[in-house]
C-alpha cells in the first residue's frame, strides 16, 4: 500500500506540473522567435545604412539628392548625387581647388587618358552607391574612404589602354608627393615613365593607384556584380542594384513580409 501511495503521489505531481512546463516551453519558444525577429531588424537597419549614402569626406554632401546642373562627365549622377554642381565643374579642371592635384606632373597627360581620371573623380565625389565599401580613416581631410570597390573589367581595361602611353612617376598617387609648390610634384629622385611600365597590367592601375580604393574584377558591365564608372545619363544607374547585392552579402538574408508574419504568428500564439 505504501508503494502504491508513493506512485500515485508522483503521478499526481506530474499531472499538476505539466501545464506549468508547457507554459514555460511556450514562453521560451516565443522569446527565441522574438529574438530572431529583433536580430533581423538590426540586420536590415545595418544594410540600409550602406545604401544611398555619402561618405564623410572633404567635398561630399551629407546626404545624396538631385543636382540638375552637374557638369559634363558627372551628369549621370544628376538625379541623385553626393557632389554639388561646383564640385562637378572642378572635377574637369587640370588642377582644381578640390585637392590641388596636377594630372600633368610628367608633362601633358593625353586627353584620352585624362577623361578616365575625370570620370574617376566624378564617380568618387558623386556616387551615392559606395556604402558597402566605405571604411573609417584617420586623415586631416576626411573621416571615411572607400576600399576594394569591385570595378567592372571593361572600366579598368579601358582606363589602362587609354593611359598606357601617358607618363607618371609614381605607382601610389595617395602619398609621397612633393607638395612644396602647393600642388603635387614628382618626389626627388623619381623618374617619369610610361603608365604601362609603372602599371604593367590593368589590375595594377586600378588597385595600386589610390591605395586599394578599387578592386579589379573579371565581372562585366551589366552583370550586377561590379561597379561601373561609365554609364549613360539617360539610363538607370546600374550601381544601385550592385550596392544592394553587396549590402545583402554583408548581412544575414532578410525574410520578406510573408516570412515575417509566419515567424511572428507562433510567438503570439505561444503567449495565449
Amino acid at each position: 500500500m505504501q508503494s502504491s501511495s508513493v506512485s500515485e503521489h508522483r503521478a499526481r505531481v506530474h499531472r499538476e506540473a505539466r501545464p506549468f512546463v508547457a507554459l514555460h516551453n511556450r514562453e521560451m519558444a516565443a522569446r527565441w522567435v522574438l529574438l530572431g525577429l529583433l536580430a533581423a531588424c538590426v540586420t536590415e537597419a545595418a544594410k540600409k545604412d550602406m545604401l544611398n549614402v555619402c561618405m564623410d569626406a572633404k567635398h561630399h554632401k551629407t546626404k545624396p539628392g538631385p543636382e540638375g546642373e552637374l557638369h559634363n562627365q558627372c551628369t549621370p549622377w544628376k538625379d541623385n548625387a553626393c557632389c554639388t554642381a561646383n564640385t562637378s565643374m572642378e572635377a574637369h579642371k587640370d588642377q582644381s581647388y578640390l585637392y590641388s592635384f596636377n594630372w600633368n606632373h610628367c608633362g601633358g597627360m593625353k586627353d584620352k587618358c585624362k577623361r578616365h581620371f575625370i570620370q574617376d573623380t566624378c564617380f568618387y565625389e558623386c556616387s551615392p552607391n559606395l556604402g558597402p565599401w566605405i571604411v573609417q580613416t584617420d586623415t586631416s581631410w576626411r573621416r571615411e574612404r572607400i576600399m576594394d570597390v569591385p570595378l567592372c573589367k571593361e572600366d579598368c581595361d579601358q582606363w589602362w589602354n587609354d593611359c598606357q602611353d601617358s607618363f607618371t612617376c609614381k605607382e601610389n598617387w595617395h602619398k609621397g608627393w612633393n607638395w612644396t609648390t602647393g600642388s603635387n610634384q614628382c618626389p626627388r629622385g623619381s623618374e617619369c615613365r610610361p603608365f604601362k611600365t609603372v602599371f604593367p597590367q590593368p589590375a595594377d592601375l586600378c588597385e595600386k593607384l589610390w591605395s586599394r580604393s578599387y578592386k579589379y574584377t573579371t565581372e562585366s558591365q551589366g552583370s550586377g556584380r561590379c561597379m561601373q564608372m561609365w554609364f549613360s545619363n539617360t539610363e538607370v544607374n546600374p550601381n544601385v542594384a550592385v550596392a544592394e547585392y553587396y549590402a545583402r552579402l554583408a548581412g544575414a538574408p532578410m525574410p520578406g513580409p510573408g516570412a515575417w508574419l509566419f515567424l511572428l504568428a507562433p510567438a503570439l500564439l505561444a503567449l495565449l
